[in-house]
């Protein structure tokens, strides 16, 4: 079987229950011999409230006792500047044709609310020749075909498929898992953290501990 590749990559300011519930998800549907997760330096946010060392801490206490193992992958960081998703897949599919071959499956992990604004991306139809797609649904932003953009439908209409054809696919497939019903956002977290309120049901607690001792996201 060839080797199956699965990256979630996001902001991760910060991580909190929602991505590790998107990361559980698709280690449990596609069994990837390997489950990336990708600090992100996008291009949209310039703003980013932790460092990068920090962020990076977080996504290692968050994921430091799960049940499947995770790589943080640094290339988006290391690279040292802004960076669009299309650019990573590029790199990332060079280094595994290098390493293992052509027909390695990368799987590109998101939440609905990013497949809604997919076609907002940079060369985003290119993403189709590079990777497939694992998408959730999440409470608010569902997947039905005439809750997206219509190039965004009309490009997944002939690409739906199952987990397993996914992992058995290097790219070009869509997988959609209707089944996360977690709704977190990095914002509201923050949004939270400044005002105060009792957020330990949406953070891992080691996460929670190291905003606090590190006074995070405050003002």
């Amino acid at each position: 079987m060839n080797p199956c590749i699965a990256l979630l990559g996001g902001s991760f300011d910060p991580v909190h229950h929602g991505h590790v519930a998107l990361a559980a998800l698709f280690a449990d549907l596609l069994h990837p011999d390997q489950l990336r997760i990708l600090p992100a330096r996008p291009w949209q946010k310039s703003s980013l409230l932790a460092s990068d060392a920090q962020r990076v801490a977080m996504l290692e206490l968050a994921f430091a006792h799960q049940p499947f193992a995770v790589t943080i992958d640094l290339q988006e960081i290391e690279r040292g500047s802004a960076t669009y998703t299309v650019e990573t897949l590029r790199a990332l599919r060079a280094e595994l044709n290098n390493s293992v071959g052509g027909e390695a499956s990368i799987v590109f992990v998101m939440g609905a609310d990013q497949l809604q604004k997919l076609d907002s991306w940079r060369d985003w139809q290119a993403l189709f020749d590079l990777t497939n797609l694992g998408v959730a649904a999440r409470p608010g932003y569902e997947l039905d075909q005439d809750k997206l953009p219509p190039a965004v439908a009309a490009a997944l209409a002939d690409r739906l498929a199952t987990p397993a054809q996914v992992r058995a696919s290097p790219y070009g497939k869509v997988c959609l898992a209707h089944t996360l019903a977690v709704d977190i956002s990095a914002t509201q977290v923050r949004n939270a953290l400044r005002t105060g309120e009792d957020i330990s049901a949406l953070l891992p607690s080691q996460v929670l501990d190291y905003i606090q001792q590190h006074n995070l996201y405050r003002s």
